[in-house]
């Protein structure tokens, strides 16, 4: 027992000597260098800024916090990278940082975080005027949170840098930014398990564009007028849900070699949308466009396409709401083994252009989906129409392969056809039919967001 009381206080002793300081606060005026307080900072320091401007070009190489007061301004006075971070757990909040370099070989960015900076927090700053607003380059576990970032405004388009772009970085959250201007709003590339939670995207090329990035989340954004929203490319197993798509231009949402995706409670609509609120600005000249991006029309019309699917599998669409788009759904032949139900198609021009042979069934256990159009009864009461609904015909078919044929679309000749075709349903061509329509649409989507 005495043995045990004499033990205790030394070991206490040990523990204090061998334990962690604690942390100092340095303070930082905008007419001294900045780096040489950085370079004085012990680990786990906070260095705070005092109101003024920064010079940038500097290197964050310990564990600390950088923390602005209002009015710190850090600008990079258009060369290299404003911040650059090489250590771990790193914090940067409340900076205005602004004036990266142009060079787009060298992802010249606002704030660049090095593969060793894991677990960055990069939260409530101000990123405007940068090639890249923040570049995450292979940091695994950062979170980028509450930021506002506006790209480059001037010049070719294509030749701007994201918002965010991520690069092999696993278990990041990228979580309630606003992304204006610039190229994409988030771009990710050769990743996993990241999140991108309740951002909103104005006035960029596509507001989340997915290469290569396996086992993720993308849920509760706004993207609007936008050239697209969601672009999801060469991936699998994501989770897409609530997220709502206005008034993008080209296309709402944008599927090509995804996979074994979950697509949930989104929602694609053109016109005004009367419960949201939104900038009334007029879209951004959209002349600079990369080539495959089609000149600019009246992006308040809606997308051309609420969603595009080529080469997409095994995935999942269930409650999603497509409203007013020229196209509800482009569905290539490529693509197999979908569960397209419980979906509203509410206006769109056309509900769903497909061009193929084969029957596609868009239902699932007995519940299809709404279509706005289809004047179908439901004689049990049961909410399913008692009859299946085919969204295409023969004409549609020839007028998608011979675009010139629509001068005849009025012709007795085109209706005589479409009335056959109601009578014998032998003549239909293969394509897609929902057997078991909804009679009533299901509960809209409805989404709230803070706005900067």
């Amino acid at each position: 027992m005495r043995l045990l009381q004499r033990l205790i206080p030394a070991a206490i002793f040990v523990a204090g000597v061998v334990g962690p300081t604690s942390a100092a606060e340095l303070k930082a005026v905008a007419d001294q260098p900045l780096q040489a307080v950085l370079d004085r900072a012990q680990e786990g320091d906070v260095v705070k800024l005092a109101p003024g401007v920064y010079k940038g070009g500097i290197r964050i190489d310990r564990r600390l916090v950088l923390n602005g007061s209002p009015g710190a301004v850090l600008s990079g006075g258009g060369s290299g990278n404003v911040i650059t971070v090489v250590a771990p757990e790193v914090t940067i909040r409340g900076i205005t940082i602004r004036e990266s370099g142009r060079d787009l070989q060298a992802m010249n960015s606002g704030i660049f975080l090095e593969k060793t900076a894991e677990r960055a927090v990069i939260e409530n700053n101000r990123l405007e005027g940068n090639l890249f607003g923040i570049y995450v380059h292979g940091a695994a576990g950062s979170r980028v949170e509450r930021n506002v970032i506006e790209g480059l405004r001037e010049g070719r388009r294509s030749e701007s840098g994201n918002g965010v772009s991520l690069w092999n970085a696993p278990d990041v959250t990228i979580a309630e930014n606003t992304f204006r201007y610039g190229r994409d709003g988030i771009f990710t590339i050769t990743s996993r398990k990241d999140r991108f939670i309740n951002n909103r995207f104005e006035q960029v090329r596509f507001a989340v564009h997915y290469m290569y990035t396996n086992d993720s989340e993308v849920s509760g954004n706004f993207s609007v007028r936008n050239t697209v929203g969601y672009a999801i490319m060469y991936s699998n197993r994501l989770v897409i849900r609530n997220n709502v798509s206005d008034r993008d231009r080209d296309y709402g949402i944008l599927f090509n070699y995804a996979n074994y995706a979950e697509i949930d409670g989104n929602r694609v609509v053109g016109g005004p949308l009367a419960n949201v609120a939104v900038d009334r600005e007029g879209p951004s000249d959209e002349k600079d466009m990369v080539p495959d991006i089609r000149p600019a029309r009246d992006v308040r019309s809606g997308p051309e396409k609420c969603v595009f699917i080529y080469n997409t599998n095994h995935n999942k669409f269930r409650n999603n709401w497509f409203e007013r788009c020229g196209i509800g759904v482009h569905f290539t032949a490529g693509s197999e083994g979908n569960e397209i139900s419980g979906n509203a198609f509410i206006g769109n021009r056309n509900q769903v252009k497909y061009v193929g042979t084969r029957d596609l069934d868009w239902s699932k256990g007995g519940r299809g989906n709404y279509w706005s159009d289809n004047p179908a009864f439901d004689l049990n009461g049961d909410g399913i129409a008692d009859t299946a609904y085919r969204p295409n015909d023969l004409v549609d078919r020839v007028l998608w392969t011979a675009p010139s044929a629509k001068v005849l679309i009025n012709s007795p000749a085109v209706q005589v056809l479409r009335w056959a075709q109601a009578q014998f349903p032998a003549l239909y061509p293969g394509g897609v039919v929902d057997s078991h329509p909804l009679v009533a649409p299901p509960p809209k989507p409805s989404f709230a967001w803070s706005h900067r």
